[in-house]
This record gives structure tokens, sequence and C-alpha cells, in this order.
């Protein structure tokens, strides 16, 4: 039975899409079976593993309006054991069209049940916001990372989305966990970086992942060239920093190679 994990925040710019596509990547690489699923209209994830956005003709939208199912819509991705549910811009289109339907909130989690066993981990890349498409992620996950940026704000929000996570685990989904809050954008030389992490440790201190993702030129790049950063540059500062996490993730779920 795959573990079902969403990646979040309502802020965007923190990396969550980054992680989504390169935690995924690494895990596969570790000789996981993978899934990821891109739940942002934006398609950022998909486009940054290769898809032809332009030219999809289906994905996440025709899951969650249960017009086709997730086995219908899977690619592959050129890296290896990760497969993908691509998204296009129709995806927005679903929060208007869900808002009657009855169990929304549950849409992805049924269209998920057929799937959840071909893989080990399925990763969901979700929107930055908290709408109804986020709440289905959170509904079908069994748990949940939250990236935050080494920046000044880091923690604005956070307590909104924390809230929005209580919502869901009493009214939806009551086993779903905190997986863990990731530090992205770190900059060693910056003394701000280092205030964020001192500061989000002692608010949080059993939830944070010990992995920092470093600001990095080529993790910037990579999804322009539709490669994950460790099929564009395995030697980078990024590609060592998800595969540690990827490490550490797997650790944490009794499950080290």
């Amino acid at each position: 039975m795959g573990k079902i994990i969403a990646i979040a925040n309502q802020k965007g710019g923190v990396g969550k899409t980054t992680t989504a596509i390169n935690l995924s990547a690494a895990v596969g690489i570790l000789e996981k079976k993978t899934l990821l699923i891109d739940a942002d209209p934006q398609a950022n994830a998909s486009s940054g593993l290769g898809i032809d956005i332009e030219n999809l003709e289906h994905g996440t939208y025709e899951v969650l309006e249960h017009e086709l199912t997730a086995r219908e819509v899977i690619q592959k991705t050129n890296s290896p054991n990760l497969d993908i549910i691509p998204s296009h811009v129709d995806l927005v289109a679903a929060e208007i069209e869900l808002v009657d339907v009855d169990r929304r909130e549950s849409l992805l989690k049924a269209a998920l049940l057929e799937v959840k066993d071909d893989y080990d981990y399925i990763f969901i890349d979700c929107a930055p916001s908290l709408g109804l498409i986020t709440l289905n992620a959170l509904t079908a996950a069994d748990s949940v990372i939250i990236p935050i940026q080494c920046e000044y704000f880091a923690l604005e929000g956070l307590g909104k989305l924390l809230n929005t996570i209580k919502g869901v685990q009493q009214h939806h989904n009551p086993s779903l966990d905190v997986e863990g809050l990731l530090l992205t954008m770190f900059d060693s030389r910056l003394r701000l970086s280092n205030q964020v992490v001192e500061e989000v440790k002692n608010h949080f201190p059993k939830m944070v992942f010990d992995t920092l993702i470093n600001r990095n030129v080529r993790l910037s790049e990579s999804p322009s060239y539709g490669e994950s950063i460790i099929k564009y540059d395995a030697d980078s500062k990024g590609a060592e920093n998800y595969l540690n996490l990827a490490h550490e993730f797997l650790k944490n779920n009794n499950d080290s190679v």
C-alpha cells in the first residue's frame, strides 16, 4: 500500500514545486516506485519533468472530475521509477465545477484507490492556495510536507496552513500527519537565513527536517530543461540536498535503502 504525501504551502515561491519534482525523482532513484500528481493549474511540476503541457489532453482535471481513471492518465517521466499524473490550465475550472458535487473534498482520494497499491510513494504538488483542490490533496494524503523559505516572512501564513490541516484532520482525514517542515532557499552566508532556521526549529522542534535545501543556481535552471536536478546536474549542491532529503524521508518511514 503506497503512502500519499501532499507538498503544500499556500504561499507561492517557497520551493514547493521544486521539492515535489526533486524529492519524488530522488526517491525514484533510490529504487522506490514513485508517482507525482500535479495538482496545480500552473502545471510547473509537469513541465519541469519534461511533459509537453501545451499539447496535453488528459491529466489531474479528468481524474478529479472522474471522467477518466488515474491509471488512464499516468505518464512515464524521463526519471527512473517516477511516473506522473500531469496538470494543465483546465484544472482551474475544477474549483468552480466541483463546488456542488457530493463529497467534493474526497474525489481525489476515491480516484487514487485503484493505483495506491502500484506505488511505494505518491507525492502531490499542491497549488499555492487553500482551495478545493488542495483540500482534496490533504484529504487523500497520509501526510504533508510543508516547505518554508529561509526569508523574512518565513512563518507568515504557517499558522493558517496548520489550522487548515487541523480542520482537515477533524472533518475529513483524521489520520493526516505532518511529515515535516522543510527549510528551503537556505544561504549560509546570510545571517537572516540562519536566524530563520533557528526560529523555526525553536517553534517546531520535532517537526523540522534535518536536511536544508540550499539556494542553488543549477536547481533553478533544471526545470527549464524538463529534468530533475539529479538528471540535470548530479554533482550540484541541489542534487546532493534532495538525495539527502530522500534518504531522511525514507529513514523516517522505516524504509531506508
